[in-house]
């Protein structure tokens, strides 16, 4: 079992108010009744989230919040006090930002970049918006065109700071953004290159893309912005294709094309489709 994470626990006996996991160790985790799933008997496994109560004391839920221990997310602070701040989690239980945490002093309804972390000495999951200390602990270990998950954290004058699978700081170019991106937006990127100081570019296309400009470059965008797929082919009324793409049905059989000589596009009855999204 690990405290802040997701994890799947057998259930040990029933009770009025809800039921016992096997948390290891002889811990027994209450999940209270409002989270039990329907026929749920001893003997099965649920999937819960561990944290702790605010007595201290170690409870399950099948609620997933907004970030689990390790994670990076923009959070809305719902209070302050002389502790800190607490962040809206997603669960009943606020999500504590404590003063020494924090860059400079939070505001109600503001939101935040953090890292929700388990303090070493409470042992409780807390959060700091102090990022850096996170991020490049270990080195890059990726691949070229290796396919990425990305955070959004804020724009520069040369492009978009990314954090990369929750470990790494990554910068996406200015010139490669078709639409501006927000804050906190989730994002799958490419790692296009580790520079010999360790920095890290990044795509948010595959690479080989980046030769793609224009319309066809705009129709890439936007299937990928669509999970990989559009409802439009050469059978399209010109003003649905004007609707998604805002470009004329010339420009768009044009564009398909020169995607489609670059293996970029699969094209298929019902619309098109990016090569390697099925």
């Amino acid at each position: 079992m690990e405290t802040g994470k997701m994890n799947r626990l057998k259930v040990m006996k029933t009770v009025d108010f809800g039921v016992y996991l096997d948390g290891g160790e002889g811990r027994e985790i209450l999940l209270p009744a409002r989270y039990v799933p329907g026929g749920c008997k001893e003997g099965d496994e649920v999937e819960v989230f561990i944290y702790h109560d605010n007595e201290g004391r170690l409870i399950a839920t099948t609620l997933r919040p907004l970030a689990t221990v390790g994670e990076f997310q923009w959070m809305q602070v719902k209070d302050v006090s002389a502790a800190g701040a607490f962040l809206e989690w997603g669960l009943m239980k606020d999500l504590l930002v404590p003063r020494r945490e924090q860059k400079a002093p939070m505001k109600i309804g503001g939101r935040y970049l953090v890292h929700v972390y388990l303090d070493f000495v409470t042992k409780r999951i807390v959060a700091s918006a102090r990022i850096d200390r996170f991020l490049d602990n270990v080195p890059p270990d990726y691949e070229r065109n290796q396919e990425v998950d990305l955070i959004v954290a804020e724009s520069t004058e040369m492009g978009y700071k990314v954090i990369i699978n929750h470990q790494h700081w990554g910068l996406v170019y200015h010139n490669e953004v078709f639409h501006p991106l927000e804050k906190g937006e989730k994002r799958k990127g490419y790692i296009r290159e580790i520079r010999e100081d360790d920095k890290i570019d990044v795509s948010l296309y595959p690479l080989g893309y980046e030769k793609i400009d224009g319309i066809a470059h705009h129709v890439l965008q936007t299937l990928t912005r669509n999970g990989g797929f559009l409802p439009l082919h050469d059978k399209s009324d010109a003003e649905e294709i004007y609707s998604l793409l805002a470009c004329s049905k010339k420009s768009f059989k044009q564009a398909v094309g020169a995607l489609y000589r670059k293996q970029l596009i699969l094209l298929e009855k019902e619309g098109i489709r990016l090569a390697g999204s099925e």
